[in-house]
């Protein structure tokens, strides 16, 4: 049932269940495995020359076929429209090189992937999975099942995600096939070194590239190649490579485009979703080039991101290949104000210049901005059903995965409903009782599924007045409901409660959410850093964080997604955050939490959230989700800022002490080239 072929260190080779963990780790002794040891490539470029070990016989080349068949015929592959020779002509500056965002930080969630699993005759199976997105799970389980096992998945809450866990087929197919051989539920948990070694990682980004602008800030062409190290597979990684095309439009304005993509197979860690789906890998790696173009110009990068992030009546091609209008609100104002918070005009001194200096210490400043259409992505649906006793219930299938999500979802049909919060509840995440779920992914959660909420809510309630208007001598539109009664709107004392439609009756309104690729939110980040030249050490002393949300639904909520912009694969991936990976034996290195360099709590720096209310045109409550983003515009703020602190362009990530003295000149250039996968 297992691949006989080894793609990568942790890929499974047999699978042993037992009545007790202790019995089933001194099974494993008595296995013994005889490998034939073939060639590994843990190197993108390395991978795609001639006579490179293949790791699949379908992808020729190490090449994985791009595109994405869910996303339609014209699923984004790449960047291209315009002309670019033109574009350069019209430059007053060029820029190129090669820049990369391949570290590949584990956003480590809390909890380790872990399932249940039951099998029942002939074709069935049951899983309890701690995901973000149970519904998928079912989906794709279905699929790597060769469509042969009708799966049920019950979700229960999940100890954090950070994108990670929107699915864990893997350990998922493992615990079936096993409760299929035992006849008995079988509970797989990943242990923590597991997780860190051998679980999904975001892919790695590799830009070749050149760019034209002119002196005032107007990208005129963009041309070169995006390299993209999915691991040993590629579940998302077609998925990340069409979004990211797409943000990156979103994010820099520009009429003539030529960035094409290749997706690479290699020996390592499998690819996978992580925070910042696509556009960080993307603009992490690109973003330090277009720093050079805006050297060169002498441009204000603040003023650059603001000029450039696209502008209502603007459009750009999303991941289905096809040309959108943005429709948004303009988010000029919530980037001055973040600016203002930040103290930019006074702290800017110019490029490669510090904005401070203490003996041997140097602070710099940097800003970033990231957006995506992706609030608006895929399907929801959600059942409201009324009872006699004047409550309400839900029914969605989103899981709990620390956002505090199926809370503000109960908000909204609490609010159109007009009844005490405590009136109102939600189904669990079982895929046999709730109609289809996408998931909280991409910030969709308050847009996407919110909009199919309220829809199911507002029909309920029309559905209720259909009901009670004739007992009410009334047409339904002249009636509304507040607290379990419906009345008359021109009479209020006349009214009668819920439960005069019969007490051996429910009313249930259905919503539905269909994908809309016309608003997209953003995040401006503000960042100060401290560099200690003599050290190397680099010091987060401040962030801003800039956005607009529309209507707040929970702004402690808010808060909390914004404030987790440092982990999570987030800003402290360009400062300590590394998954070090030995391309010789294709092991991780730091696959436990001593290596692996995170920050504690005492380490927290102030950061200050700027958030805009400006009425979006998206539901009743005119909000959309901006919690996904937070992480992904930092770490190539910091890279500038760090850049700007020491007077030298600091072009790696994460930028550890032995980079900066390297960049200083303070110590050799060693052997390691770089350590991060």
């Amino acid at each position: 049932m297992l691949d006989r072929k080894v793609r990568y260190v942790g890929d499974a080779v047999a699978l042993v269940a037992a009545e007790t963990e202790e019995t089933a780790r001194d099974a494993l002794r008595f296995i013994d495995v005889e490998y034939e040891v073939l060639p590994a490539v843990l190197d993108m470029e390395e991978a795609l020359k001639p006579g490179a070990p293949q790791l699949y016989d379908e992808f020729p080349g190490n090449v994985v076929t791009p595109g994405v068949p869910f996303f339609g015929p014209k699923s984004l592959k790449d960047i291209i429209m315009g002309d670019v020779e033109k574009g350069f002509r019209e430059a007053d500056v060029i820029t190129e090189g090669t820049f990369g965002y391949e570290n590949i930080p584990n956003p480590l969630p809390p909890e380790q992937p872990g399932v249940i699993a039951l099998w029942e005759e002939p074709d069935q199976a049951t899983l309890w999975v701690s995901n973000q997105a149970s519904y998928m799970d079912k989906i794709s389980l279905f699929h790597a099942t060769n469509r042969t096992v009708q799966v049920r998945t019950i979700g229960g809450p999940c100890g954090g995600s950070y994108g990670s866990k929107f699915m864990s087929w893997q350990i998922q197919s493992y615990a079936i096939l096993l409760s299929r051989a035992t006849g008995k539920p079988v509970k797989m948990v990943m242990s923590k070194e597991e997780h860190l070694a051998t679980f999904t990682l975001r892919p790695s980004s590799r830009i070749t590239a050149k760019v034209g602008m002119k002196r005032d800030g107007t990208l005129t062409a963009v041309a070169g190649t995006w390299l993209v190290d999915t691991g040993y597979y590629s579940m998302t990684t077609q998925s990340q490579v069409a979004v990211g095309c797409g943000e990156l439009q979103i994010m820099a304005r520009c009429p003539n485009w030529d960035l094409r993509n290749t997706i690479v197979c290699t020996n390592r860690n499998a690819s996978g979703i992580v925070r910042g789906f696509g556009g960080q890998e993307l603009k992490c790696a690109i973003i330090p080039l277009i720093s050079l173009a805006m050297e060169k110009a002498g441009v204000d990068p603040f003023e650059f991101l603001k000029k450039n992030f696209v502008k209502p009546g603007e459009g750009y091609f999303w991941r289905d290949g096809l040309w959108y209008t943005y429709r948004g609100v303009d988010y000029t104002k919530a980037m001055e104000e973040g600016a203002a918070r930040f103290g930019w005009k006074e702290k800017w001194k110019g490029w490669l210049t510090p904005s401070s200096t203490d003996g041997v210490k140097r602070r710099g400043i940097g800003v970033g901005v990231h957006g995506d259409a992706d609030i608006g992505e895929d399907s929801s649906e959600a059942y409201v059903r009324l009872h006699p006793d004047g409550s309400g219930l839900l029914f969605s299938c989103v899981t709990e995965h620390g956002t505090g999500q199926r809370t503000n979802l109960l908000k909204m049909v609490a609010e159109v409903l007009q009844l005490p919060f405590d009136q109102v509840s939600i189904t669990p995440a079982d895929s046999l009782i709730n109609p289809y779920e996408f998931g909280t992914a991409g910030s969709r959660g308050t847009y996407a599924i919110g909009s199919a909420v309220i829809a199911a809510a507002e029909d309920a309630k029309r559905k209720l007045f259909e009901i009670l208007a004739p007992k009410l001598q009334a047409h339904p539109e002249d009636l509304d409901t507040v607290d379990g009664f419906v009345f008359l709107k021109d009479d209020p004392g006349k009214r009668i409660p819920w439960k005069a439609m019969g007490v051996d009756r429910t009313c249930t309104g259905v919503g539905r959410f269909s994908p809309d690729n016309t608003l997209t939110n953003c995040m401006m980040t503000f960042v100060e850093v401290e560099v200690d030249t003599d050290t190397g050490k680099v010091t987060l002393m401040r962030v801003v964080n800039a956005t607009d949300a529309g209507k707040i639904i929970d702004p402690p909520g808010l808060e909390g997604q914004l404030n987790g912009c440092l982990g999570s694969a987030g800003i402290d991936t360009a400062i300590f955050e590394e998954t070090v990976l030995d391309r010789v034996t294709g092991h991780m290195l730091n696959a436990n939490m001593i290596d692996y360099k995170w920050r504690s709590f005492l380490e927290l720096p102030p950061i200050d959230n700027v958030v805009m209310e400006t009425p979006f045109d998206s539901h009743r409550f005119h909000a959309i989700g901006v919690g996904e983003v937070a992480t992904s515009a930092g770490p190539s703020a910091v890279l500038m800022a760090v850049s700007n602190a020491i007077g030298m362009w600091v072009h790696e990530y994460p930028i550890t002490p032995d980079r900066v003295l390297r960049v200083l000149g303070k110590v050799k250039p060693g052997r390691r080239k770089s350590g991060a996968a």
